[in-house]
């Protein structure tokens, strides 16, 4: 072999190296952008889903997203949000306002003893009633039993007026009124339980289904938002108009229960005489 072709051999041996070499660092480069591009997807994606939690965290959950929900507001309402639960005889002049919590204890106690009184008065045509119903309880003792209550007698409502006093005054028996403390009434479960003795809600899938879809969520939120209307911060309370009517207490004393029933409903019944004056059957 001549020195001629041992230094082309040799040449292009270099040759073939120098585009080895090329290619190798080719294939690295790739390599590594490869790699580089991984990372930063994999950071985006992690990224992204801490975005994501951190934004499935910050999401309103149970009775705060009840808030944006759709409003359903049930029959036999009125108003802007369907707020104003009015219950009576067309030809009644006078509104009585009424002020109630379900989960609180003195409005059990109330509609326990003089509930039928404010019934009769409203059968009997003086006055048409407005019912207000707060949940300032569910924040003062923990909970959500006034909120679920109040969800499920809309349900009641949009069955009929008869319905919804029905169903409110067996929440309020004393066979169904958890103590203050006892967030009974948050349970669907219970509140199906008291519905069954409604005649008008027993086994009344409809009604079942919106209790336990919670369709008048979003419209509880509403009622609870009227908390303080017209200055009320307390229940029961009652109002004419503006004037806030006062119930006279019963006496700090011992008594059957029966007695404590008689005497609460009498000052109950002169609480409304004097405003309204004497009932039809009692004027002279």
């Amino acid at each position: 072999m001549s020195d001629r072709n041992s230094q082309a051999n040799k040449q292009a041996a270099r040759e073939r190296l120098r585009v080895e070499r090329e290619r190798q660092k080719k294939k690295e480069k790739v390599r590594r952008q490869l790699v580089v591009g991984a990372s930063v997807l994999g950071v985006l994606v992690i990224a992204g889903g801490i975005g994501f939690g951190i934004m499935k965290a910050n999401e309103p959950t149970g009775w705060e997203a009840a808030k944006e929900a759709d409003l359903v507001k049930p029959a036999n309402t009125s108003g802007k949000d369907g707020t104003e639960i009015v219950i009576g005889k067309p030809e009644a002049k006078e509104t009585l306002e009424v002020f109630e919590d379900i989960r609180c204890p003195a409005c059990a106690g109330f509609e326990q003893s003089a509930g039928p009184a404010l019934l009769k008065g409203m059968e009997d045509g003086r006055y048409k009633i407005r019912f207000t119903m707060y949940t300032f309880i569910d924040g003062g003792q923990g909970g959500e039993g006034s909120k679920n209550a109040l969800s499920a007698l809309g349900a009641a409502l949009n069955v009929s007026p008869e319905a919804f006093l029905k169903y409110k005054t067996a929440l309020y028996a004393e066979k169904n009124h958890p103590e203050e403390a006892d967030d009974a009434y948050a349970k669907d479960k219970k509140l199906i339980e008291v519905a069954d003795q409604v005649p008008e809600l027993k086994d009344n899938e409809k009604f079942q289904a919106a209790v336990k879809n919670g369709t008048y969520d979003r419209w509880t939120m509403e009622m609870t938002a009227l908390f303080g209307r017209k200055g009320v911060t307390g229940t029961p309370a009652f109002l004419h108009g503006d004037k806030k009517l006062k119930l006279p207490p019963v006496p700090q004393k011992q008594m059957t229960k029966e007695q404590y029933q008689e005497l609460a409903t009498a000052n109950f019944n002169k609480m409304i005489d004097d405003e309204f004056g004497p009932a039809k059957d009692t004027e002279k």
